[in-house]
């Protein structure tokens, strides 16, 4: 017969839960509350008096093109970065879960981008693709292309997005090969076996079965690129030119840390809050229903 473990006392399960609960609360919703707090207040400039302005934060804000123009920023930025994250992701799994020679090699050597913090791997980029002093840049000029992603807020957006995509692309890259790897050969063999050619065992039989860990990360990928690539865009253009590369989360910090807003910025932060959730609710509302488990 199985065993069943059974806790002595009421305390214990409470104890274990304990550690959780505490970081959850001492990191996520303690800091949510006091960006909530802080959006309805404004300090002076020297941070000496505080006033209760109830919504006025929130007014000047709706108010303010240039927050509107960091919303589209972050629309485009966040849909090129997922689309080319996963798809690239997605055939780099696929290649990568076929019988080759060295294939251990080629899976490791896909899954180090993922160890890279968002900051280091923006340099990495921004050395390359550097207009005066980049390879790939010095390449790109000697084919008459004028690159300068410092004047040019399109090339600054090209270059931002390859270096979140392809920070992003390990951890993709990771869920789709076991998720690759977890459907049985047999419904593959029996799709070959009734004609199907590749790329029609593909999109008949492969990716339906992978549409929950295609899910999972599509949820995944737009929190982090609302959140997590704050030190790429740091580290690459902070936030410029002509603000061409300020996204929401960007825009947060350079509105409370370098502009003194704090106030303003932690509206900024409710708001940002507010559509991550919004925008994860609808993907589980109508995107789950397609999703074959």
């Amino acid at each position: 017969m199985e065993k069943r473990v059974v806790f002595d006392g009421k305390i214990l399960p409470y104890a274990l839960l304990m550690p959780q609960l505490l970081i959850t609360i001492i990191f996520f919703y303690w800091p949510a509350a006091q960006a909530v707090w802080q959006s309805f207040l404004i300090q002076d400039a020297f941070g000496l008096s505080t006033e209760f302005v109830w919504f006025e934060n929130y007014a000047v804000l709706f108010a303010n093109p240039d927050y509107y123009r960091s919303m589209l920023t972050t629309l485009v930025f966040s849909t090129l970065v997922t689309v080319f994250s996963l798809s690239l992701s997605l055939l780099l799994a696929v290649q990568a879960d076929k019988q080759i020679k060295g294939v251990g090699g080629y899976k490791t050597f896909l899954m180090w981008p993922y160890a890279v913090a968002p900051a280091i791997a923006g340099v990495l980029w921004l050395f390359m693709f550097q207009p005066s002093l980049g390879l790939v840049a010095q390449a790109i000029r000697a084919l008459g292309f004028d690159w300068n992603p410092q004047l040019n807020s399109n090339h600054a957006m090209a270059l931002v997005v390859m270096a979140a995509t392809w920070k992003q692309i390990s951890y993709n890259f990771l869920f789709f090969l076991a998720g690759l790897q977890s459907i049985p050969k047999s419904v593959i063999e029996a799709a070959a076996i009734d004609g199907a050619r590749p790329v029609r065992r593909f999109w008949t039989v492969i990716f339906p079965l992978l549409s929950p860990t295609t899910f999972f990360l599509l949820v995944v990928n737009i929190v982090y690129v609302f959140f997590d690539t704050f030190g790429i865009i740091d580290s690459v253009t902070g936030g410029g030119p002509a603000q061409g590369t300020t996204t929401l989360v960007y825009k947060v910090f350079s509105d409370g840390r370098l502009g003194g807003d704090l106030g303003g910025s932690a509206a900024q932060s409710v708001v940002l809050m507010v559509l991550v959730i919004g925008l994860t609710a609808i993907q589980f509302r109508y995107i789950e229903r397609k999703v074959q488990y």
